[in-house]
């Protein structure tokens, strides 16, 4: 395997994110769109986690399981919120064990009803602590362009954030639709010192209430044209998903020119939409 600090390290790269399935047909739409995506040489790839760790048997599975299949690593997500000390590092031991070398390390959400989820952990720079002292793990952390949802303030969210730069490898953020949003953020880390370096996430959207929930829910800003465009395809599926492409491949194009130090797409568990944004960005595939 590969440690994605060391890629980072060698130039840009090109990454996916995939999510854990929930039934047998998820697995094989899983595993297809990953054969599919093979092809086009990602850097590396990434299997989200889900919340207060409902995923971790399948995430970490699939994770191990697709390394070895793989010619590229897969980097698990890793919540710590509602996690014991000891669940997080039998977790983390049986991924050294895996061959793993690479963790994104997330606080998580609290539970939505607003009860106390538990664990021995409140915040990502806990689990990067704990992540170093279990092996040679290459981390990975958070970043919120538009800010955190949760933050107080912008000043705090990005000193926060440098802080929690400083002890990982990379960051990767939360999809964003506004190019400048992305590099407000790198300039204000900058002025911090900051010189870790963040991937943006970009996501091409496939529905447009889910688009609307998951933006509310990250703090993500859907700009007014692009609200009243998911307004003309809503309810057309297929014309939902052009558009995700044609607003995706836009937002990569207008990142590459602002030298971003990767590219990290939300392949949904589906090949098409990454395989036609390779196509109109002219990328080899």
């Amino acid at each position: 395997m590969t440690r994605i600090a060391d890629l980072l390290a060698a130039g840009r790269t090109w990454s996916f994110e995939f999510f854990p399935p929930k039934t047998p047909e998820g697995v094989v739409a899983f595993d297809e769109a990953v054969s599919a995506l093979a092809e086009l040489k990602p850097s590396y790839a990434s299997v989200t986690y889900g919340a207060l760790g409902s995923t971790r048997d399948t995430t970490r599975d699939l994770v191990i399981r697709s390394n070895q299949e793989q010619a590229f690593p897969f980097m698990p997500h890793l919540t710590c919120v509602g996690h014991t000390r000891g669940e997080l590092i039998e977790l983390l031991e049986s991924y050294k064990a895996g061959g793993v070398e690479n963790i994104l390390a997330l606080a998580g959400d609290p539970p939505a009803d607003g009860s106390d989820p538990g664990g021995d952990f409140t915040y990502a720079t806990e689990l990067i602590e704990l992540i170093r002292s279990v092996g040679d793990f290459a981390v990975g952390v958070a970043a919120f362009p538009e800010i955190h949802p949760r933050s107080p303030d912008r000043e705090t969210d990005r000193r926060y954030l440098a802080e929690k730069l400083a002890l990982a490898d990379f960051g990767v953020t939360q999809f964003f639709f506004d190019a400048n949003d992305y590099r407000v953020m790198i300039e204000e880390l900058a002025d911090l010192g900051s010189e870790v370096p963040v991937i943006p996430g970009v996501m091409p959207f496939v529905s447009t209430p889910g688009t609307r929930r998951m933006a509310k829910m990250n703090g993500s800003v859907i700009p007014d044209a692009l609200e009243a465009r998911l307004d003309e395809v809503d309810g057309d599926a297929e014309a939902t998903r052009q558009l995700g492409v044609a607003v995706a491949a836009d937002l990569v194009s207008e990142l590459l020119d602002f030298g971003v130090p990767g590219i990290h797409l939300y392949a949904l568990n589906r090949a098409q939409s990454i395989q036609e944004i390779y196509a109109q960005l002219g990328l080899p595939h």
